[in-house]
């Protein structure tokens, strides 16, 4: 079939089919990441949450979330990403029928970490998938566009439905809304999704696989490092209790890349970031999607606590951006970048980006949604619609049939830890410059506006970070001189691999 792997074959269904049921998990689990941030009043008044404890009903989704991604996805390697991905869409929406119903704190925050643990087995192993369904490099790209805006534009959506959805209904609903899509998209996963196969050809018990050091300590790092990030709001980032869960997080993180360096079967072989496009990728996709996350989050509170926007209408002032990301990744995106290259492509999607967020720190206290907000709304909906899908198929481009579930893992992780990162950097500078203002004499609108401002000075400050990360790491160059004895010594030039980078090490040249 035209643009389907031979590696993942579809019994005559059109890999369309297969990717239409990709985009509709990932949505799904997307959504639940900012569905409930405008319910929260209402969940903190029905249940009897503190102020403290109600945070955990988002940290307690995103530590299970960001944490278990590296791991879900080389689990999908050894055990089959399909398998990988039905498990999780079964755990997900089980465990989002157990939020609907919780009556107290403590069951509710119980079942957001088990719906992060199934959230992390599906976006650990999806773009897996496309990268086995579409072979050819055009397809592929416009695959990949379709998945980035479902990642792009669901967070905004989400905004707009959990508003819509609590003040219709009740809160309980911004979770009942995920059985039917779960429900669905299983049914449908079990007839278009390609069977299961070892992509290495390699059969036996898991045990003889995996690497258990390896994923206990990547997974207490990566969940050490996210708490210690969302805990910064509350304790500062130079408390003791941010400097020692830091502090422990490194520690894992840094066994674990000496474990993978000496495992005969590591979790994720370190050659995977000798590629200049793997790794810039992802450093880049840290920045980008930390100005972007705090942006998405501070914008939001900017409407509701300066302009006095309701719930509902500061989600829909968003709504634009969603569109515009819709129409440049799914329209555009794809041409642009098999005419210029992904290189230039992302190079112009982050310098808007940029431009927008430097353009929101002279928003007006009281100005035109219009005039003052819409511009760098649309503007910064075409930079993502431009980036995000670039980014992906940078950090993809390299991907072994072997590793493509550890690869679809280590990009997910890089985009949870930059969201964590931004919206702790972005929240912490927005507050402490508004307390100084306060403390300045000016009113709460205006003090509020100016934290604001600044956060989104820093915001454009990482887009730009992002974009010298892209344009050095990711510059043009001689392809690698291959090595005597190699696969492309005896084969000729890997073709697949453009001459700006090199690519992964073959299985045997593991570090």
């Amino acid at each position: 079939m035209p643009g389907a792997s031979a590696s993942a074959p579809l019994g005559g269904r059109s890999p369309i089919l297969a990717l239409a049921v990709l985009c509709s998990a990932t949505l799904m689990i997307i959504l639940d990441g900012t569905i409930v941030t405008v319910a929260l009043p209402a969940i903190q008044r029905d249940l009897g949450f503190s102020a403290a404890g109600l945070t955990w009903v988002l940290n307690a989704y995103l530590i299970a979330f960001g944490g278990l991604l590296l791991l879900a996805g080389r689990l999908g390697d050894l055990l089959g990403r399909r398998r990988m991905l039905l498990a999780g869409l079964a755990l997900f929406t089980a465990a989002s029928l157990a939020c609907g119903l919780s009556a107290g704190p403590a069951p509710l925050i119980a079942a957001r970490f088990v719906q992060g643990v199934g959230a992390a087995m599906v976006s650990a192993v999806s773009l897996g998938l496309i990268v086995g369904l579409y072979a050819e490099p055009r397809p592929r790209a416009r695959a990949i566009g379709a998945y980035s805006f479902v990642g792009a534009a669901g967070a905004s959506i989400g905004l707009v439905l959990g508003g819509v959805l609590t003040q219709a209904l009740s809160w309980h609903w911004i979770f009942f809304v995920n059985l039917p899509v779960g429900v669905a998209a299983a049914l449908a996963g079990l007839r278009v999704l390609p069977v299961d196969e070892h992509p290495d050809g390699r059969r036996g018990p898991l045990r003889e696989n995996a690497d258990a050091l390896g994923a206990v300590l990547v997974t207490a790092g990566l969940m050490t490092g996210i708490y210690a990030l969302i805990g910064t709001a509350r304790y500062g980032w130079g408390s003791g209790h941010t400097l020692g869960f830091a502090a422990g997080a490194a520690a894992a993180i840094g066994a674990f890349v000496v474990r993978e360096a000496t495992a005969a079967r590591p979790l994720l072989r370190l050659g995977v970031l000798a590629s200049r496009r793997v790794s810039g990728a992802n450093l880049a996709q840290v920045l980008v999607i930390a100005a972007a996350f705090g942006f998405q989050v501070l914008i939001v509170l900017d409407l509701q606590r300066v302009a006095h926007y309701s719930p509902a209408r500061a989600g829909l002032g968003l709504l634009p951006t969603a569109v515009v990301i819709g129409v440049v990744s799914l329209g555009g995106t794809a041409r642009l970048a098999a005419r210029f290259g992904e290189r230039a492509v992302l190079l112009a999607g982050l310098a808007l980006v940029a431009a927008a967020l430097t353009a929101l720190t002279g928003l007006p206290v009281h100005g035109s949604y219009a005039i003052h907000l819409l511009p760098s709304v649309l503007a910064f909906g075409v930079g993502a619609g431009l980036t995000l899908p670039a980014l992906a198929t940078l950090g993809m481009s390299d991907a072994t049939p072997a590793d493509a579930g550890v690869a679809s893992g280590l990009f997910n992780t890089t985009q949870q830890v930059g969201a964590a990162i931004g919206v702790a950097l972005l929240s912490t500078v927005a507050a402490g410059r508004s307390g100084l203002l306060r403390q300045d004499g000016l009113t709460a609108a205006a003090a509020l506006a100016g934290g604001y401002r600044l956060a989104f000075a820093v915001g454009a400050g990482l887009a730009a970070a992002a974009f010298v990360v892209a344009a050095t790491v990711l510059r043009p160059g001689r392809p690698p001189r291959p090595r005597p004895g190699s696969d492309r010594t005896s084969r000729g030039p890997r073709t697949t691999a453009p001459a700006d980078v090199g690519s992964w090490p073959a299985r045997g040249d593991a570090m």
